[in-house]
């Protein structure tokens, strides 16, 4: 039995929220946290009555000391981080002031620039082994469990792998002329940034949404995917040893992409500050301020996603080729929880890697990211929890060579 402090009441947080209550045998209590208290308490009173204590808190995420004080107060095992990502470093340092155990599901990004790196994390690694607690980077789906997958094929199908191919598809339908289905600001910040992969040791750059595809998911149909820079990238070339390739790839609409593509022609998806009525602003922020909260979706979408990997490598001298992935339905989801796919695969990884942390399985000293950790144990609970994995031996493979290729 554990304890844990959620910090963040979103979309995210609420699907961790629901989960730590139905996983009460390991979350004896949880504390929510956010800047605006009304949503905890809104979580709170829709969830309590049963076996786990719900607490609720106001805190400033970017302010350490508040974050120490409650953390103190609380005394929970380990901090689950689902605010934004700008504030995972103020949170980090609470946990070290407080020697707690932490874990987030996306990388810090200095709110000044679109720099999706590890860098300021992977910074805290001899901090938090002298502290002794654990810190567990990128637990949600996308990172997350494309590393937990990345881990589990090479455990038990690979003696190598050269070739990763991640892909995204989101085949839900909301119904609106535009919205996004998580963040608005980091979703944007991430199509309109330059691409790029890793091959052969070096990181090759594209532009935005350069590369197209097309790719037929399985229980999904066909979808236009495009190549896309995501942060596992980074620790998954890192971490993988003999890899020779590793690509992004997420589905856009074309009326998406419309939409886009016009507040991109007139600078709403800047991040640079303009003025605006004696006061300064970013385009994009105001843009978020506008667009339907992600939050909002979930009963109106329609749909499902496929998220997953294909890998390529050898077992035993021979070449070998495996798909690893999920589906999630976004009704269903609904159902359960009150939220769209989106927030579902990311919230229920975020409650597993917790749970392990508390129970010890995912337990050691430093800064990890989750591919550094055994996967049969979290494998496991994923088909516990509601996101069921499936594999294929045989699936269809994208072309490899992209500097070889047209531009389409």
């Amino acid at each position: 039995m554990g304890k844990a402090l959620i910090i963040g009441a979103g979309g995210v947080a609420s699907v961790v929220v629901h989960k730590c209550v139905q996983n009460s045998d390991v979350f004896e209590e949880i504390m929510i946290a956010s800047r605006t208290k009304s949503k905890c308490d809104a979580l709170k009173e829709k969830l309590d009555g049963g076996k786990t204590i719900i607490h609720t808190a106001q805190v400033d995420a970017d302010n350490v000391d508040e974050l120490v004080e409650l953390i103190n107060g609380f005394k929970p095992d380990v901090v689950i981080n689902v605010a934004l990502p700008y504030q995972d470093l103020t949170i980090m340092e609470a946990c070290l002031a407080t020697g707690v155990h932490y874990l987030d599901t996306a990388n810090y990004e200095p709110p000044e620039t679109a720099k999706f790196e590890y860098k300021w994390q992977w910074a805290y690694k001899e901090k938090f082994e002298k502290a002794g607690i654990t810190a567990v980077l990128g637990c949600g789906f996308d990172p997350g469990v494309t590393g937990v997958f990345t881990a589990y094929a090479l455990k038990h199908h690979f003696d190598e792998i050269h070739y990763i191919d991640i892909l995204d598809c989101n085949a839900g339908d909301h119904g609106l002329p535009f919205a996004t289905n998580f963040n608005p600001e980091i979703n944007i910040r991430e199509i309109t940034s330059n691409g790029r992969y890793w091959k052969d040791g070096e990181w090759v750059e594209t532009e935005p949404l350069e590369f197209k595809e097309v790719y037929n998911f399985p229980e999904v149909g066909p979808k236009d995917i495009y190549l896309l820079y995501h942060e596992e990238l980074e620790s998954l070339a890192k971490n993988v040893k003999g890899l020779k390739q590793i690509r992004f790839w997420m589905t856009f609409s074309e009326k998406y992409l419309t939409h886009l593509r016009v507040l991109e022609n007139v600078g709403m998806t800047s991040i640079e500050p303009i003025e605006f009525e004696g006061k300064m602003i970013q385009p994009l922020q105001f843009l978020k301020a506008v667009l339907p909260d992600p939050a909002s979706l979930g009963p109106r979408t329609k749909g499902k996603t496929n998220i997953g990997c294909i890998f390529r490598g050898v077992k035993d001298g021979k070449e070998k080729t495996y798909y690893l992935y999920n589906v999630c339905d976004h009704e269903e989801c609904y159902r359960e929880v009150g939220s769209q796919a989106i927030s579902y695969t990311t919230g229920v990884p975020a409650m597993i890697g917790a749970s392990l942390v508390i129970k010890g399985l995912w337990k050691k000293p430093g800064v990890w990211n989750v591919e550094e950790f055994d996967p049969d144990p979290f494998m496991e609970e994923l088909n516990k929890w509601g996101l069921p994995w499936k594999e294929s031996f045989d699936p269809e493979l994208l072309e490899l060579d992209l500097e070889k290729r047209e531009v389409k």
